[in-house]
């Protein structure tokens, strides 16, 4: 796999998603690619936190509106991203392969405790993501200003965006009910 893909869908569907995304906190044991693809929003004045799981729970509450995050989702750890997201922010995680239907489904319910909208898409080489919004939907209120602004891409565009949410009939029937869009 070509390795810009992974950042720039990692960083830039939920940043694109967002209505404001000016404080980003990226949780992960190295960030370096992402908070480089994170940096290329200069315009909405980002400020990129790189945290480690134990440091999420000593941040402000409500202060960030966009959380990209690398690690292990568990229900303490979610409750603690609830609460440092704002009220229409946007959550990103790694998670098992869409086959692990079992542990996916556990991750989605824990999700759907605090979020409208709970998506996996695509990104890059058959991996994908779980984006969770408190308010905006990914493909319907994508930011096409931004997205189409962003310099130094080699793989995310505005038609990439919303593609990498289509998903696959055998996936929509395993997850119905589960995925919230």
């Amino acid at each position: 796999m070509k390795k810009f893909i992974y950042p720039e869908m990692m960083v830039h569907v939920p940043v694109c998603t967002s209505k404001e995304a000016n404080d980003i906190l990226i949780i992960s044991d190295n960030a370096d690619l992402l908070s480089i693809e994170a940096a290329r929003h200069s315009d909405a004045n980002v400020k990129v936190i790189t945290c480690t799981l134990n440091e999420i729970s000593a941040l402000e509450d409500s202060a960030y509106d966009v959380i990209i995050s690398e690690m292990a989702s568990d229900i303490a750890f979610l409750s603690h991203v609830n609460r440092v997201l704002r009220d229409d922010g946007q959550f990103v995680t790694t998670h098992p392969s869409l086959d692990d239907v079992e542990e996916n489904k556990r991750l989605m319910k824990i999700l759907g405790n605090y979020f409208k909208v709970i998506m996996p898409y695509s990104i890059g080489n058959g991996a994908t993501a779980i984006l969770s919004s408190k308010e905006y939907h990914p493909t319907a209120d994508i930011n096409l200003h931004r997205a189409d602004m962003i310099d130094g891409l080699s793989y995310y565009n505005c038609d990439v965006h919303p593609a990498a949410f289509a998903m696959g009939n055998y996936i929509r029937k395993e997850y119905l009910g589960v995925i919230k869009n």
